[in-house]
Formats: structure tokens, sequence, C-alpha cells
């Protein structure tokens, strides 16, 4: 009852505001109109009128209603701008704190809803800075003034620290306007716009933003850098830490602007990508594609074999293939490119400074403005009873230990349906292996629409990979020579015998060996960073792996150059890192790929969508090659041609996919693609084909019905 009765008055008091045309005053032009007869009542009675201004003023900011900005600006115009700034000051703080509080009594379950969104940020960002964070917001308005009071409302933050934060950060700002409004008070003809002070205040109210922003940066750097005492000149201009995909960028771009860059790398040049991930696999599921093909060969007017091969040839060929592509990273390239390339592991000392223990011995100090942490991942072990006494493999020492066998393991048991998972099964089993995939979820690669799973499953299954989703794994078990892996389902435990166990349930970033904690660099599952990929520490930045949210070879390498150029040139302006579109593509047979929003992920964040589908079945050049499963899905705005998303199953999908991340970055639509000219017969018409079936659904009935009418009366 008491909420009720609260909400019954203040829809009074806002009814009211507008029923009484009080809004009318609280425009520039309302202002203008009254301020002679305002200035009479102030003679007149100069506390009641201050007072009642007072009042009104509160009642406003109170219940969010329009016109807070005039009246600051009639505050200056009736009171001056000592008398002005005092009313004004304590009025908004008051009105503010007031607006908090009814949202903290009153509208939080409708708040939420409204703004669910903004509010995750807000609380986000009370939880790390409390108080600042509230002092930024009001000093630099990210969000609307009353927007602001009422999301404050929602958080943890006291009330007696919301107002008297709210007073001193909005007591900058409240000058600048109150001032201005001084001005606006003392014209007297259109030349008056003219004069130096009143430009000066419109000027300050332009600048006032920029400088509050830069002086809050110093405030925070003062607060981060405390105890530590900045080196009067560096060594370098910049440090980076890793020699993945992300540390070579980096270190790429900043020699290439001249700057001076040392790159340190502990073990292998290149990184998890072209060492341990995606150059060995991409070797590996080649051969294994090949052998499949061989198998099916009537498919293409052939004579179906058995293939015949060594497993150390293959297992020799991917080795082969990371030696060809190693001097692309090499320690020689880049010394020949300007950077100074040390091997060695890095600490860091403090903001600056990285110590680094050399891989032929002793130690190595270096100094810089700014460093980049490029440090990646590791595959995540689970805590599996008995897995070591087993034995396991994981991406790290899977290309090494396997290259020692004369064949492919017997039996392989995959543990993980994602996309490493789902191309190493698929691929083991093509060369041999009696491959087992357990996977927890009720689907293997579970971040693809579900029709998606079902066809790479299907697939999975007729290259002989028997599949086991909505497993647990529980323990392993060994006994003598035989190794077992014991797994759950709806409460029944079953028994797989093996003889290689592969873990490939995920990744984890490397968050430990070079200071972090020393320091007190926030981490979280990956190295926190804002939005320009910089650390707790302004000169410190992370990008790839380490920094998420993505851990795509191409995502790191996109953020190296937004670190690098922040790092290098951020004093003068810094630049936001874009995930606005981000492709990636899992390389089972058929190849899936995907950019954007899929069907899963639109439903899930409540986006409306209209989906258009073209199968590959159709599509010549796909008959011509035997190769007819799958298809290019797109998603667009409803009635629009924009592009929300697309995913393309099938043969070459990763190089189908190109297209479609360059229209969505640059704005094009459906019948931009529709309208290019591609090369028949050709895979890339399978793009411009569901362009076409876009528009086909688009049609415009009605004009063509006239249309029709027009063309039989040419025929007479």
């Amino acid at each position: 009852m008491k909420k009720i009765g609260l909400l019954v008055l203040i829809a009074i008091l806002a009814a009211g505001f507008f029923y009484f045309d009080l809004h009318q005053l609280l425009t520039l032009q309302g202002l203008k109109s009254g301020l002679a007869q305002f200035e009479t009542w102030r003679a007149e009675s100069p506390l009641l009128v201050g007072g009642a201004f007072l009042i009104l003023y509160v009642i406003v900011t109170a219940l969010s209603l329009p016109g807070a900005v005039i009246m600051t600006l009639a505050a200056g115009a009736l009171f001056g701008l000592g008398w002005g700034l005092l009313i004004v000051s304590f009025a908004s703080s008051i009105g503010a704190t007031l607006a908090f509080l009814v949202s903290r009594y009153l509208l939080q379950d409708m708040v939420q809803k409204r703004f669910g969104d903004r509010l995750k940020a807000i609380n986000e960002g009370v939880e790390k800075e409390g108080a600042f964070y509230l002092f930024t917001l009001r000093l630099v308005p990210i969000f609307p003034f009353f927007l602001i009071n009422l999301l404050m409302g929602l958080t943890n933050i006291r009330a007696v620290t919301f107002y008297w934060v709210s007073q001193v950060g909005m007591l900058a700002g409240t000058f600048v306007f109150v001032n201005a409004g001084t001005q606006l008070g003392q014209l007297e003809s259109l030349s008056g716009i003219l004069s130096p002070s009143l430009l000066l205040s419109f000027v300050l109210l332009g600048v006032f933003p920029l400088i509050a922003k830069k002086l809050l940066n110093v405030i925070k750097a003062r607060r981060v850098y405390a105890g530590f005492t900045k080196p009067k000149t560096f060594d370098r201009n910049l440090i980076v830490i890793g020699a993945g995909a992300g540390g070579l960028v980096s270190a790429y771009i900043a020699a290439a602007v001249k700057a001076k860059v040392t790159l340190i790398e502990a073990n292998k040049m290149g990184g998890d990508c072209l060492n341990y991930g995606c150059i060995p696999s991409k070797a590996l599921i080649k051969s294994a594609k090949v052998a499949q093909q061989m198998r099916h060969a009537e498919n293409y007017g052939l004579d179906s074999s058995e293939p015949t091969f060594s497993f150390k040839k293959v297992m020799a060929r991917v080795h082969d293939v990371i030696s060809k592509i190693e001097p692309h990273d090499s320690v020689e390239r880049y010394t020949n490119l300007g950077v100074d390339v040390v091997q060695g592991y890095a600490q860091l000392i403090d903001p600056w400074t990285v110590e680094i223990k050399l891989n032929d011995g002793g130690t190595q100090r270096l100094t810089a403005r700014s460093i980049v942490l490029a440090t990646g991942a590791r595959p995540f072990v689970p805590d599996l009873p008995g897995l070591n006494d087993v034995g396991y493999y994981t991406s790290d020492n899977l290309w090494e230990e396997f290259a020692k066998f004369d064949e492919a393991p017997k039996r392989l048991v995959v543990l993980g349906g994602g996309p490493i998972g789902s191309e190493l099964a698929q691929s083991f089993a093509r060369l041999g292996s009696k491959v087992t995939q357990v996977e927890r979820a009720a689907r293997i690669m579970a971040r693809e629409d579900e029709e998606v799973s079902e066809l790479v499953q299907e697939s999975m299954r007729s290259d002989g990979v028997t599949i086991l989703t909505s497993h647990n794994a529980i323990r392993c078990e060994k006994e003598g020579d035989v190794k077992r892996l014991i797994v759950e389902k709806d409460g029944v435990e079953s028994v797989i015998e093996f003889d290689a166990l592969l873990c490939a349930v995920g990744r984890q970033a490397r968050l430990e060996g070079y200071g972090l904690e020393n320091l007190g660099v926030e981490t979280k599952r990956t190295i926190v960073t804002n939005d320009y990929l910089e650390t707790l520490f302004p000169n410190i930045f992370a990008v790839g792996d380490v920094a998420g949210p993505y851990q795509f070879t191409h995502v790191a390498a996109h953020q190296a150059w937004f670190a690098a150029v922040n790092a290098l040139f951020g004093t003068f302006k810094k630049f936001r890192a874009d995930y606005r579109v981000i492709p990636w593509a899992t390389f089972v047979d058929p190849e899936v790929a995907r950019v954007g929003l899929s069907e899963q992920d639109a439903k899930e964040q409540g986006i409306a969508y209209e989906m258009v589908r073209y199968g590959l079945d159709d599509l010549d050049r796909a008959i011509a090659e035997s190769a007819t499963k799958g298809f290019v899905k797109v998603l667009t705005v409803p009635g629009k041609d924009k592009i929300l998303g697309v995913t393309i199953v099938g043969e070459h999908s990763g190089e189908l996919l190109a297209e479609f991340v360059l229209a969505m970055k640059h704005g094009l639509g459906l019948n931009k693609i529709l309208g290019t000219i591609h090369t028949y017969p050709t895979w890339a018409e399978s793009n411009k084909y569901a362009a076409g079936e876009w528009k086909r659904a688009h049609t415009p009935e009605r004009i063509l019905a006239w249309v029709e009418k027009y063309h039989t009366w040419r025929r007479g």
C-alpha cells in the first residue's frame, strides 16, 4: 500500500506539472519571456523566490521531469554566479538523491527490465571502482542525468555516498551552466551574443567534458601508479611479451612506425597456432580428407579403395608443413623487420620494467613506456580422477608424441565436443582410429544452430566416430595395460576402453608466471581490459587468448593493431577495439563458418529477424564436385536487406564467408551482393543465390500486378 500511495503521489505531481503548463516555463523561450517578472519577484522577496526556486528544482530532478538544464541557466540569470551555483548545487544533489531513493524503493523491477543492459555496465563499474565510478559519470556524463539517478538506486552504493559524490562530481558542470546563465541574463541585443564573456561560457560548455575526461585520467593514473617510480627515460617504446599472433603483429606494427620495440618469447616463435593448433591440425585434416575421398572415389567416377599409408609419414608431413611456415614467424624475419627479439622468460617488475631470464643464461632488464601482454592460453585439463595414471594428450604434446607412433591409436577417446575435439575426432577416425567422442552437452558444437550440429554429427558418425552426448566423464582406471574411461548418463555408468585419450575441452588463459599478481593486475578467466585493451595500468595492454573474449588467431591479430596504436599514440588518440563483425570457422567435414548472429543467438537475445536459406544441392559447382551437403543461411533485419548474421555449412565455407564479413563490416546489404557479378561456376555463387532467395521473398507483389497489366495493355 505504501508503494501504491507513493506512486499515486508521484503521478499527481507529474500530472500537475504538465496540467498547469509549468513545463512551458522550463524552456529557453519560457525563460526569456518570464525573466523580467522573475527579476521583479526576486527583488521584492529574494529569500522566498530563492527558496521556491530550490524546491521547484528539487521536485523537477526528483521526478526526472524535463527542464533541469534550463533551470540551471535560469539560476545564473536570476541569482548570479555565486548564489545560483549554491542553490543549484544543493538542489540538484538533493533531487538526484530523492530520485535515487525512489528508484531503490519503488522502481527496481521496472528499471531492471527496461534498462537491464545499461544496468549491467553500471553494476560492474560500481563493483570495480565504487564511488570513483559515480564521480566519473557525474563529471563526464556517459548516461543522461536522470538515468544515472535511477540506475544507481539499483546498485549497492550507499545513499550518503551517492549524495556527496553527486554534490562534488556535478559541481564543475553546474558552474559552467550557471556561468552561461549569468551571461544570458545580460543580453540586451543580438550584438550581445558576440560578447567575449558569453562566448567564453559557451566555449566552456563545449570543452568541459574533454577537460574533465583528461582530469579524470590523471586522477585515476595517480591512484593506479601510487607506490611505483616511473623512469625518467625508457630503453624501449614498446615491449611485447609473447610471440603468437597477437605479439607478432603488435611488434611488427611498432617496428613499421619506427618505434623501438622488443619482442620476448620463451618457447617457439609463432605461438600455439603455428606449433600446436591451427596449422598442424589443418595439415592433418587435409591428409585425412584425401584418405576419405579415396574410400569414396566412386562419387567421382573412380574405383574406390582403402587407402594405404604410413601414419609416421602423415605426421612427418604435419611437421614439414610447420617447418615451411616457420620462417614467416622466425627470429630472423622479425629482426630484419626492425624488432629486437629476445628469447627468454619475462617477468614484470613494475608497470614499466621487465626482467628477462635469457634462454642462454643470464638476465636482462628493460624499461618501456608501454607493454603488450600476448601470453596466450593453454589447454584446459579437467580434474578427472585417475587421468594422470592413464596418461593423456593435449594439443601441446599431441603432435610430438603421435609422430613417434607407427600407426594411429587403435582406440582413441576424445574428451570434448567443441570445434577442436570435433576436428580431431573426425580426422583420426578417417586415418583408421576407432574414435569415441564424449561430450557432456546434449549435442556437439553447441554454439552453432541445432541443424548445423546435427549435420556435422551425421557426417562424423558416417566416418566411424562414436559420439556420446549428454555423457559425463567420471573417472579413469588402469589395470595392467588396459586403460578405461568411466562415463555416466542418466545415472547409469558405462566403460570405454582406449589406447590414447585426448583432452579437448577448451583452453585457459596464461595468467601466472610473469608478474601479474605482483602488480595487482586484475584477472578473472582472462586479463581484465577496457575497450582500449588497457589493463589496470593504462600503459599495459593485453591481446589475444589472454585477453579474450574470443580465442581465435585472427582476433588476436585484430586486437594487436588496436593495442599497438593505442600504446604508441594513445596520448593523442585512442581507438576502441571493434568486435562487431567477428568471423570464425570449424574445419570439420562439412566445414562450418559463421559471422554475426545465428538463429540460436537471435532467439536467446530476443532479436527479431528474417531468415533465408539456400541449399548447396542446388549449386552447379557443388553438383559438379559431388559435394552438395550444406547450405548458406542468412539472417536479416525484418523487411530490410541488412545482414545480422550468416552461417555457411559446406565445402570452402570459410572462404565463402569473407564476402559476408566484408558486407557486414561496411554496411552493405543483400541487394549489393545480389548486384555483384560472381564468376560461373564457382562456390561463391551460393552467396549471390542466397541473396536472390531474400529478394524473391520480398518481391513487391502489388507493383508486379500493375506491371503485368501494363504488359497486357502493350500486347493490345
